[in-house]
């Protein structure tokens, strides 16, 4: 049996501050701004219970998988990967799936890092009171002019940017568990909030209805891979975040347990998120299918008219520049964890250097949607598109799809076992082991399949 290693980073606190942690890395603008309109187009509480078994079948299983990895190897997820592999004898280039991860991160946090300024705008004009009485065509000049001005997209991704590094920086006690300490009561506070308001309003029964009568009419191939596709990309799976953060977590907290509650509160963030919006939605008579443009096109509408719309706003976008921050400083750790490992530097350093790279892309990503608009990387798709599609369409499954084979099929059952702790929940560790073998990558080849096109391709 190999010895037991200790975080070169430090470790959380506790088990509760891991799954804040994590939970914090999972909750984000998938969320807040994704699910509510997906549930909005595709039936309903139909969508809804689809959604719930492929978390429990994809994103569940392989969430302690990744997590087993980060806490065996107790280092970034590149080098987590080489040690566990070393560990149980078979090649250490298995740690190129922890490159996968890290670099999916590196990407996703570029564009992201853009989506997460506008959601720090749209806090300051709410500040402002500017969706006093805004109109549909006002509130949908005020986002087209947020992206098409080169100026306020570079200065609002660069702010996330350095609230990122900042965090980020000061280290895992004094930077990443402070700011989750804060961060995720102030969250489900916020959200709690609005759903309370919700209960209020005219539109509530209309929106519990919806939201409790499912159209399984509706339920299509291409809806169950839309469910399928957010179960797993809402966890941060597939991207070194939950397994760098699984690096922190101490020996004696039971991660079956503590993945338990992360997918849970999860999960819950996203039904409450969509008891908080749907409510106001009903109220002034939109459809609830609005589509991406939900959270910065018609909410503002909605919060200039209904009564207390302007407190309303303020709470709403601060809560999504939260969530939004706390999944960005997760996506960021992992490569300033393997860089501070592989350079034995500064953490400060190694935070700046990362960031400054990332904060670079991100750049071309934001100008691509304006001045660079014409510039293409892969075929007939801008940079920020290219970005989001290799990284969520290829790297995030694929990282996903070999997590799971290396736990299920490489690692050792009795390593395994031993780090899950499974002695009195035999029967259970079997059945995880099942899904995590067959079901949970099968279900993640099929989503990689068709985010690419070569499911349409096969079947013809």
């Amino acid at each position: 049996m190999t010895e037991k290693r200790s975080s070169v980073h430090g470790e959380w606190s506790s088990g509760l501050i891991f799954i804040l942690a994590a939970t914090g890395s999972a909750v984000g603008l998938g969320n807040l701004w994704r699910f509510p309109y997906l549930v909005g187009e595709n039936g309903g509480s139909a969508f809804i219970i689809l959604y719930l078994a492929c978390i429990l079948l994809v994103g569940l299983p392989i969430m302690i998988a990744e997590v087993t990895i980060g806490r065996k190897g107790r280092r970034s997820p590149i080098n987590s990967l080489r040690l566990v592999a070393r560990d149980e004898g078979i090649s250490q280039k298995w740690s190129l799936i922890g490159w996968m991860g890290v670099i999916a991160g590196f990407l996703i946090l570029s564009f992201y890092s853009v989506v997460g300024g506008w959601s720090l705008f749209y806090t300051f004009e709410a500040l402002k009171g500017g969706f006093s009485g805004i109109s549909s065509d006002a509130a949908s000049s005020l986002f087209e002019g947020l992206v098409a001005s080169p100026g306020s997209v570079l200065v609002w991704h660069t702010v996330f940017m350095v609230i990122l590094f900042g965090i980020v920086a000061a280290g895992v006690k004094r930077g990443l568990q402070r700011a989750v300490t804060l961060l995720m009561p102030l969250l489900f506070l916020l959200l709690v909030g609005l759903v309370l308001y919700g209960m209020t309003t005219e539109g509530f029964g209309e929106a519990m209805t919806f939201l409790a009568t499912p159209d399984f009419s509706v339920i299509d191939a291409s809806v169950f891979l839309k469910a399928l596709g957010q179960a797993f990309f809402t966890l941060s799976l597939g991207m070194g975040a939950i397994m760098v953060y699984g690096a922190y977590l101490p020996q004696e907290n039971s991660i079956p347990v503590s993945t338990g509650w992360i997918v849970g509160m999860d999960t819950l963030t996203a039904l409450l998120a969509g008891l908080a919006i749907f409510p106001i939605v009903f109220t002034v008579g939109m459809e609830p299918g609005e589509g991406p443009g939900l959270v910065f096109v018609t909410l503002p509408i909605v919060f200039g008219e209904i009564p207390l719309g302007l407190l309303l706003g303020i709470v709403f976008f601060v809560l999504l520049s939260v969530a939004a921050i706390t999944s960005g400083m997760s996506l960021l750790e992992p490569s300033v964890a393997y860089l501070t490992e592989s350079t034995g530097g500064s953490r400060v350093k190694s935070a700046a250097i990362i960031a400054f790279l990332i904060w670079l892309l991100g750049a071309a990503c934001g100008l691509s949607l304006n001045i660079w608009s014409g510039v293409t990387l892969l075929p007939e798709k801008s940079i920020f598109d290219s970005v989001e599609y290799v990284s969520s369409n290829i790297l995030l499954p694929l990282g996903g799809l070999f997590m799971a084979f290396f736990v299920g099929w490489m690692m050792r059952t009795h390593t395994v076992a031993s780090e899950l702790d499974t002695h009195h929940h035999h029967n259970l560790f079997l059945l995880w082991l099942y899904v995590t073998r067959f079901v949970a990558p099968a279900a993640v080849l099929f989503i990689f399949l068709n985010a690419t096109g070569l499911l349409a391709f096969f079947t013809g």
